[in-house]
C-alpha cells in the first residue's frame, strides 16, 4: 500500500512523493523523514506500558513477543516483573527512536 498526501492548496489526492500537484500545479513541501506520522511513537507507548503495566507484560505483548508476555503474567504475583518493567521502561526512554525499531522491528 502507497503512502499518499493532500496538496496543500487544493486537497486534490496525491502520491507522497509527488512534488507538484497535477491539478493545480502547486508546489508540495518536502517532509524528508517519511509519511507524517501522527500519535506517540512505537517506543514511547512500549514505555509507558512497560512503567505502567508491566507487571502484567503488556509491553512485551505489543511489542510482538508473547512468550515472554505470558511469563510476566506467570511471576506477576512475585513482584519480579513490576521491577524488571520499570527497569526497561527506562532503557526503553533513552534509547533513540531508530535504535529502538533496529532492537525492536515491527512484527
Amino acid at each position: 500500500m502507497r503512502e499518499h498526501k493532500f496538496c496543500v492548496a487544493c486537497g486534490e489526492r496525491l502520491d507522497f512523493i509527488a512534488e507538484i500537484c497535477p491539478k493545480c500545479g502547486v508546489k508540495q513541501p518536502r517532509f524528508p523523514e517519511g509519511p507524517m506520522q501522527v500519535g506517540i511513537s512505537r517506543r514511547i507507548a512500549a514505555a509507558l506500558f512497560a512503567i505502567l503495566l508491566g507487571t502484567f507484560g503488556i509491553h512485551k505483548f505489543y511489542l510482538g513477543k508473547v512468550g515472554l508476555g505470558i511469563i510476566y503474567i506467570l511471576f506477576c504475583w512475585t513482584g519480579i516483573p513490576f521491577i524488571v518493567g520499570i527497569i526497561e521502561g527506562i532503557i526503553y526512554l533513552t534509547k533513540s527512536d531508530d535504535a529502538f525499531e533496529i532492537d525492536y522491528p515491527k512484527t
